[in-house]
């Protein structure tokens, strides 16, 4: 098919491309405005992400256009109408959560209830993190005050952090960077990805998906590599500088973190539901009521932790010291590092979905939408177990507290008329290299090679940007941290 076979509508050419067998579900819209040209795509069902791109003269515009079309008619879209072909269901993870056996309360020291089941969860020296499947993210302190709220396009799956950056990937397919004032897709991952787990290392993602895929994409959102462990349902990845940790249906499985070969492949006793690193180790909980820890080097079982229940997530204190984890049966246990079983308590909510440790606290996120913070200390779980226990303080929502958007359109971030003085601020400017639009530094005192992680729904070719400052990352680029204003 040419592409002036494809349906077109007034300067509007609308593309799909649809497998029966779930690999790709897509679209491709181009449309001609005199010498602009506007490019849409995306997930069939959504918005999609824009580009625009202008031309010296309408010919060209028509003539770049055209080629755009036959690139995609190539590689097998074909003149659709928007609208008839329905979005394709994204997996919600569905969880039963039953009463907890234990005959003693986790002595929780707040609770914040977000008003959907919760996944996603960050703790680190600053704040907590926790994101719903309604979309909301929020940021508390330690003690629990309500920081922020961030107001998401799709539910979130999961946290992650890699240094002091904090992402969220949710059902819509995108990651969101969540580290400057007003979050911003930082990825968008393909069509044909379910996302199920996430994982981030010096800017480059990991996915793990339904299918029991594993993609891995850089900081420029380009794919790097991909693989299919032998698993379905791959509800845990893990990333560091040697290797990619990718646990499934089948167990888990290591590659080399380029991609290049596997490392190895151990079952364990279960589908993994969840998982978790430590330097040398990596831990799988397990449907089969078990977490087990797993040699990095070689993926031997060094130990495993005996549930009384599906195990829904896990986690450790510093080096392994300690291993927690939560089942399906809304107990939470903590082990020494050979697997013995100091305690278990009930979580006075649902089960946890997600947790992390620090400074004797856990931090647990549940079914009931609950982010609770447990005293775990010796003296808070010997006196819980003999039935003394806080009154967990209930946390509410402060009536001010401000919510943020993802940047959706230019028009939307705020215009500085001037380039700000020394020590106020960095420009950077975006530019079309390889038929993509990048964004590199335009300030003295950068390297000028380096491109910057910015966000997609803003960039336009020669467009300049005042951001608050640039922080350099491992692998060669730069991110951005606080406010993007817009030059004008």
């Amino acid at each position: 098919m040419s592409a002036a076979q494809a349906r077109q509508s007034g300067n509007t050419t609308y593309l799909e491309l649809s497998q029966e067998n779930g690999s790709a579900h897509k679209f491709y819209e181009v449309t001609v405005e005199g010498t602009t040209v506007s490019v849409r795509y995306g997930r069939i069902g959504v918005d999609g992400q824009r580009q625009t791109s202008s031309f010296p003269t309408v010919e060209k515009a028509q003539a770049a256009a055209a080629k755009k079309i036959t690139e995609k008619v190539r590689k097998g879209y074909a003149p659709a109408v928007r609208g008839q072909r329905a979005a394709r269901s994204v997996t919600r993870r569905q969880v039963t959560s039953a009463p907890s056996t234990a005959r003693a309360t986790a002595p929780v020291l707040w609770r914040f209830r977000t008003g959907a089941s919760a996944f996603g969860i960050h703790v680190d020296e600053d704040r907590c993190w926790v994101g719903n499947q309604h979309g909301d993210v929020y940021n508390l302190s330690h003690d629990g005050e309500v920081l922020a709220h961030y107001s998401l396009p799709d539910g979130v799956k999961c946290l992650v952090a890699d240094d002091f950056w904090i992402y969220a990937g949710c059902d819509d397919g995108r990651v969101y960077d969540l580290s400057a004032k007003v979050p911003f897709a930082a990825y968008d991952i393909a069509s044909e990805v379910d996302i199920f787990w996430l994982d981030i290392h010096a800017g480059v993602l990991n996915v793990s998906d339904r299918s029991g895929g594993l993609t891995v994409i850089d900081h420029e959102d380009e794919l790097q590599w991909s693989r299919n462990s032998s698993g379905e349902h791959g509800w845990m990845v893990r990333a560091d500088g040697r290797a990619v940790y990718h646990g499934h249906g089948d167990g888990v499985t290591a590659y080399a973190a380029d991609g290049a070969r596997q490392l190895w492949h151990t079952r364990t006793s279960g589908d993994v539901l969840f998982g978790w690193q430590e330097e040398d180790a990596v831990y799988a909980g397990t449907a089969r009521q078990v977490v087990q820890r797993l040699a990095k080097s070689t993926g031997v079982v060094e130990a495993s932790y005996r549930c009384d229940a599906a195990v829904y997530s896990c986690a450790t204190s510093p080096g392994g010291r300690y291993v927690f984890a939560g089942d399906s049966a809304s107990s939470v246990y903590c082990f020494t590092a050979d697997g013995t079983r100091l305690w278990k308590l009930g979580t006075g909510g649902g089960s946890a979905l997600s947790m992390q440790y620090l400074d004797d606290r856990l931090y647990l996120v549940s079914t009931d939408g609950s982010l609770a913070c447990v005293d775990a200390s010796e003296a808070a779980i010997k006196a819980a177990q003999l039935g003394t226990v806080p009154v967990a303080t209930d946390i509410k929502l402060a009536a001010a507290l401000p919510t943020y958007a993802p940047l959706t359109t230019a028009a939307s971030v705020a215009t500085v008329s001037a380039v700000p003085a020394a020590g106020g601020g960095v420009v950077v400017e975006c530019f079309e290299q390889g038929g993509r639009v990048r964004v590199r530094v335009v300030s003295e005192g950068y390297e000028p090679s380096w491109n910057v992680q910015f966000p997609r729904a803003i960039r336009q070719p020669g467009e300049r940007y005042v951001v608050d400052a640039l922080h350099s990352s491992e692998g060669g680029f730069y991110r951005v941290r606080g406010e993007i204003r817009r030059l004008v």
